[in-house]
């Protein structure tokens, strides 16, 4: 029966590390946290379960997640953040993968609880994400949105079962970590030499709100689709108004 290692990149996650691991431990032969000397209570809480915990310094996230698999004794990687956790029905089709001696790489659907609601529209579900990989065949590139790169056109199997994605417990939180990720794509954006004109900074934010909230149905999500749809929309609009800005100043 070929193995898995389980790998998790931390910082700061004693709100949600112990569910993560929880879910891990009916699937995982191994598990790997890699932290970034969080100050809160993640290593006490890693601790108290049979994990291999390193820390290094933050660098970006494709370099933790790829720092994570070196370390792994085995081949099969199941890739996982600390704010996510694997449904009954995943884990049950992972398991049955293993017992069928069965190899490669897979995929699943992500389904996000956005202050306490299940988001299944807004563009967010199903979010099918390739998690399960053999060391071989995968690498995660990119530094602000990492993504996990499959070579020489390897197949990626589906799995039914869903990541469980624990996102954000306020408003608040989303706006912040959006604001955030606006500017350092701006920062990237600029870098590679990108240019933001009026219809980036005025009309692709309302694009991406109206395709949100009206083409991907976020209305059916009541209330937290109109949130999610506005708050992502300003993110666009902050992003390329930061590019415009760093664009005159140099």
């Amino acid at each position: 029966m070929p193995k898995i290692s389980a790998v998790v990149i931390t910082y700061n996650e004693e709100r949600n590390i112990e569910r993560c691991l929880t879910s891990l431990q009916q699937v995982a032969d191994e598990i790997i946290v890699v932290d970034s000397f969080s100050k809160d209570r993640t290593e006490e809480i890693c601790k108290t379960f049979n994990v291999k915990f390193h820390q290094r310094t933050w660098d970006d996230f494709s370099s933790a997640k790829n720092f994570g698999n070196e370390k792994a004794a085995n081949d099969w990687i199941l890739s996982l953040d600390a704010d996510e956790a694997l449904s009954d029905e995943l884990k049950k089709n992972i398991r049955e993968v293993k017992n069928k001696n069965a190899t490669g790489n897979y995929k699943f659907n992500r389904l996000t609880n956005y202050c306490g609601k299940w988001i299944r529209h807004c563009g967010w579900y199903p979010d099918t994400k390739t998690r399960l990989f053999l060391r071989t065949q995968g690498d995660w590139e990119g530094t602000v949105h990492e993504k996990l790169i499959i070579k020489n056109n390897s197949p990626v199997h589906y799995l039914n079962g869903d990541i469980l994605h624990y996102s954000y417990a306020t408003a608040e939180e989303h706006i912040m970590k959006q604001y955030k990720y606006a500017e350092a794509s701006a920062e990237q954006l600029y870098k590679s030499g990108a240019k933001a004109n009026f219809f980036h900074v005025y009309i692709k934010p309302l694009i991406k709100f109206f395709r949100d909230y009206f083409f991907y149905l976020g209305f059916l999500d009541g209330a937290h689709g109109y949130i999610i749809s506005k708050i992502s929309a300003s993110a666009v609009y902050i992003k390329y108004k930061r590019l415009s800005e760093l664009q005159r100043s140099h």
